[in-house]
């Protein structure tokens, strides 16, 4: 899910990892708004999407000889997701599901990751495939983010629901 928090990108990469695809928060309950304006997540609104953690996940990172991070692992229930159509109000709230998110870190400084299970992902314009598209996954999908924040999307398998045109 790419997850990604505020209207900094770096920042919004980080948060959608952790929102959507369900890496543990600090706290029980944590709830946060993410707003994200017409043309980037959504075409034709904004989009503020509230998170709700749920810190039952499991992390696990595995080393080089030399100790460096080489990749990671991390499964269990992500967080509770509303996503709101700000221009209209309609909202869909997504429950905390159960998911994998296995990630090798790059020597480019980049990553890729493979995530399985249900996945909320956000497509910017700037990605590979341009966004701005919102898309939940109940499958698998692997995708890379470049050391500039580009994500790019390798594949898919399951199903692929358009949340931008639920909520328009």
């Amino acid at each position: 899910m790419k997850l990604k928090i505020t209207t900094s990108r770096g920042l919004l990469a980080a948060g959608a990892m952790l929102a959507m695809m369900g890496t543990a928060f600090p706290s029980a309950a944590d709830t946060f708004d993410i707003d994200l304006p017409a043309g980037l997540a959504c075409a034709n609104f904004d989009l503020r999407i509230t998170v709700t953690s749920n810190p039952r996940r499991v992390f696990k990172e595995f080393y080089d000889a030399a100790g460096n991070t080489v990749r990671f692992i991390s499964a269990g229930k992500g967080a509770d997701l509303t996503l709101t159509n700000m221009a209209t109000g309609a909202t869909l709230t997504l429950k905390a599901n159960g998911s994998v998110e296995k990630t090798s870190l790059n020597p480019d400084g980049g990553f890729t990751s493979m995530v399985m299970g249900h996945n909320v992902i956000i497509f910017f314009p700037t990605d590979i495939p341009p966004g701005p598209s919102t898309t939940l996954y109940v499958g698998r999908v692997t995708y890379s983010i470049d050391p500039s924040g580009v994500w790019t999307l390798l594949s898919t398998a399951g199903d692929a629901t358009d949340l931008c045109a639920e909520l328009d």
